[in-house]
């Protein structure tokens, strides 16, 4: 049996394989759950099997993410929440990207290191996961790793970004409810501004609410909601005080992420956000083939005869452009 198109080929003993692998996924098995994870990391031939097998089992879990800049205590606040969220009883998925290493490329920081409080939980699956050096806070895979842990029967899944600053806004288009966290002291409210934060956070969580200064970042905040432009029924976002470290206002937000998702799901905006993230899934694969189609041309003579032909002023490059996208689709 062999597999063809996206992926390319697969062997009979591991094509067979995935359909069980899938299955024990389903089923809780953290190993399995691990490997179907680093086939999507890995770029596998398998992955179009793997996808397919996922694919019905996919579109409910509800998927929350959380950023802000580094020292706001994302990974404590992704910890607690994970405390809230199986007090109700949902299994929950955590993917948590981190910096890469400049020497092996794997994740830095590590941050299961800092969530031990739910190793031994069945129902919660964490994986730290490199960005490798891809821009705006998620790694590449994120999104397919989002569909593993549906696929295995996540209820939630939260995903925490790196914590870069001021380029992290990708997380808006992968995540149902997008928390931005800001802490007292640290300038975030005017980084806000200038990072264009306002318009990716569907609710602010001002951690480390014991500090001094955090009224005043509470009405900095508050300050540029009222200024931002809304129609009748658009939501506002929500500004919510915590100290996630003593476990304090998890509750409260929660409670907000609740009140968004009865939002979302009341205008048909939930809908709207997921086919928009299907489509950015779907472009992204069909980037990726194109950019392997390039590379086997610049192996080749295709690209450079064309070049030549720019560069003594014998073709425009938009029609060298026409010519090679020509030859890639043929």
């Amino acid at each position: 049996m062999e597999t063809s198109g996206v992926g390319g080929r697969a062997g009979i003993r591991r094509s067979r394989d995935v359909p069980a692998l899938v299955d024990r996924a389903r089923d809780g098995d953290p190993r399995a759950v691990a490997r179907l994870i680093t086939l999507v990391e890995s770029g596998d031939e398998l992955l179009p099997e793997v996808a397919a097998a996922l694919a019905p089992h996919t579109g409910s879990a509800q998927v929350v993410g959380l950023t802000g800049s580094p020292g706001v205590g994302k990974s404590t606040t992704t910890n607690e929440l994970v405390r809230a969220l199986r007090s109700r009883g949902h299994r929950v998925g955590v993917l948590a990207v981190d910096p890469s290493s400049p020497f092996t490329g794997g994740a830095i920081l590590g941050d299961r290191v800092r969530m031990q409080d739910h190793a031994t939980d069945p129902g919660v699956y964490i994986r730290s996961m490199s960005s490798r050096g891809h821009l705006g806070g998620l790694a590449a895979a994120t999104p397919q790793a989002v569909r593993v842990l549906e696929g295995a029967g996540c209820d939630v899944v939260l995903v925490e970004t790196v914590g870069v600053g001021q380029a992290e806004v990708e997380i808006a288009s992968l995540a149902d409810t997008t928390l931005v966290l800001l802490a007292p002291g640290m300038g975030d409210a005017i980084q806000a501004v200038k990072a264009g934060i306002l318009e990716i956070a569907d609710v602010f969580v001002v951690n480390k609410a014991d500090r001094d200064g955090v009224d005043a970042t509470v009405r900095d905040i508050q300050g540029m909601i009222a200024l931002g432009e809304r129609g009748p029924g658009e939501w506002r976002p929500q500004v919510v005080r915590a100290v996630a470290a003593k476990g304090e206002g998890i509750d409260d937000i929660a409670a907000a992420i609740d009140k968004h998702r009865d939002w979302l799901e009341q205008r048909g905006e939930l809908r709207r956000r997921r086919e928009a993230r299907a489509a950015a899934e779907v472009e992204a694969i069909v980037l990726g083939v194109l950019r392997e189609r390039m590379g086997s041309l610049r192996a080749g003579t295709a690209l450079s005869t064309l070049a030549a032909k720019v560069a003594d002023g014998s073709l425009d490059p938009y029609a060298a452009a026409d010519e090679l996208l020509a030859q890639i689709a043929s």
